[in-house]
């Protein structure tokens, strides 16, 4: 009986893209998904901002996103995914296992949700399972999940902290988000409030931390 070449692949491969900023990473990520047999990278990203952009070019059958991206969040990336290639599954991996952001993935369409820590078989089948229609979440995870409770923070509260975060002014973050500067104080203040915080900078810490923003 004569062998399977090395690099025979089914007629209809999983395609993938991979949205991951550090390179090294990405790089390693497209290298093992390539050695399975069933899987195909078609197109890596760095960005966030890039990511629906590519895959209305490439195509892929399942868009593996990071979270924390420049340009643009992963989240924000798979919900818009959900809208413009709804035919693509989404699977997040990250380093960042926060209950805040599983329930986040979800809400934007994500069929699943792993953290970057698992061996990359695990990942491949993650992989085929969204693609069945299965969703695939870390099992820590989603029992954290289930004890932290829903975001207690608003739309435009969650906005309002994302631009304290680099330390911005009222004045900067009224004129970025197009508010008055008194609505933008009652957001601020009501996050405070919600998080159990001092002041707006550690309301953003502790929302982050909780993968509420």
């Amino acid at each position: 009986m004569n062998k399977m070449p090395r690099d025979h692949r089914p007629a209809k491969s999983v395609r993938v893209l991979l949205a991951e900023d550090q390179g090294m990473m990405r790089g390693a990520l497209a290298l093992l998904l390539g050695l399975e047999p069933d899987i195909e990278v078609v197109a890596q990203v760095g960005r966030g901002d890039e990511i629906v952009e590519r895959a209305l070019v490439a195509r892929p059958d399942v868009a593996l996103l990071d979270i924390e991206l420049p340009g643009r969040s992963g989240l924000d990336a798979a919900a818009e995914l959900r809208d413009e290639v709804p035919d693509c599954r989404v699977l997040i991996l990250t380093t960042f296992g926060r209950p805040g952001y599983l329930r986040r993935a979800m809400e934007a369409g994500a069929a699943g949700f792993l953290v970057k820590d698992g061996p990359v078989e695990e990942l491949a089948e993650a992989v085929r399972k969204v693609l069945r229609g299965e969703t695939v979440i870390d099992p820590a995870l989603a029992a954290a999940a289930l004890g932290a409770g829903p975001n207690p923070l608003t739309a435009r509260e969650r906005e309002a902290l994302s631009a304290a975060v680099d330390g911005a002014t009222i004045a900067d973050i009224a004129g970025r988000l197009r508010l008055s500067e008194s609505t933008v104080r009652n957001y601020l203040s009501s996050a405070i409030g919600k998080t159990g915080t001092r002041n707006r900078m550690e309301a953003a810490r502790a929302a982050r931390q909780q993968g509420w923003l």
